[in-house]
C-alpha cells in the first residue's frame, strides 16, 4: 500500500504541467510595456516569432522589491508591466509597439477595462533614444484612430521587478481562469470591436 501511494504521487508530479524556462540570449533586445493586467499583456506577446520570453512584473515606482500586494495598493508608483525579450532581426521594436497598441484602450487615463488605478495605467518605457523616437512616432499615428487624446505615457525606463512566480505564464498555466478574466474584464470584447479578430 505504501509503495502504491508513492507511485501515484510520482505519477501525479510527473503529469503536472510545467512551463519550461526559456533561455534568453545575452544579445536579446528588451522592450517594456505597461498595458493594465500583465497576464493579458504577457499572453499577447507570447508565441510570436522572434520573441524569446515575456516576463510579468512591476515597472517604475519608487519602492524597492515591491510585492503584488504593494503594487495593488496603488501607492508604490509601479505599473503592472511586461518585459519582452526579442530578436530584432526577426521582429522589430516597431512591430512590438504596434502589437502593444492593439491590446489596450489607449485613451483611458484611469486604468484598463475593469482594472482601475495608477498601477493599471498604460505606458511605454523606452530603453534607448531610438525606442523613444519609435514609440512617439507610433503614438502620433495611433492618435489618428481615436477622437479622445491618447493617455498612454512614453517615459524612460528606470526599474523593473519580476512579479511572483504564480503570475508568470498565467495564461498557459491557468488557461480557463485567464480566459474568464480576459472576457469578463471587457478587454477581449474591446479588442475585437476596435481592432477586429
Amino acid at each position: 500500500m505504501k509503495w502504491t501511494i508513492v507511485l501515484i504521487a510520482m505519477i501525479l508530479v510527473g503529469c503536472a504541467q510545467e512551463i519550461p524556462e526559456s533561455e534568453v540570449p545575452s544579445e536579446a533586445d528588451v522592450a517594456t510595456f505597461a498595458g493594465g493586467c500583465f497576464w493579458c499583456m504577457e499572453a499577447a506577446f507570447q508565441g510570436y516569432a522572434g520573441v524569446f520570453d515575456v516576463i510579468s512584473g512591476y515597472a517604475g515606482g519608487d519602492v524597492k522589491d515591491p510585492t503584488y500586494e504593494h503594487v495593488l495598493s496603488g501607492k508604490t508608483g509601479h505599473r503592472e508591466s511586461v518585459q519582452v525579450f526579442y530578436d530584432k532581426s526577426v521582429i522589430s521594436y516597431e512591430e512590438l509597439v504596434r502589437l502593444f497598441w492593439r491590446q489596450i484602450e489607449p485613451t483611458d487615463a484611469g486604468g484598463q477595462f475593469s482594472d482601475r488605478g495608477e498601477q493599471y495605467t498604460t505606458a511605454i518605457f523606452y530603453h534607448t533614444e531610438k525606442q523613444k523616437v519609435a514609440a512617439e512616432k507610433s503614438k502620433s499615428e495611433i492618435a489618428k484612430k481615436f477622437t479622445e487624446p491618447i493617455a498612454t505615457q512614453i517615459i524612460p525606463f528606470t526599474t523593473f521587478y519580476k512579479a511572483e512566480e504564480y503570475h508568470q505564464d498565467y495564461s498557459l498555466k491557468r488557461t480557463r481562469q485567464y480566459e474568464q478574466y480576459a472576457k469578463g474584464s471587457g478587454r477581449k470584447g474591446y479588442i475585437e470591436r476596435v481592432w477586429g479578430k
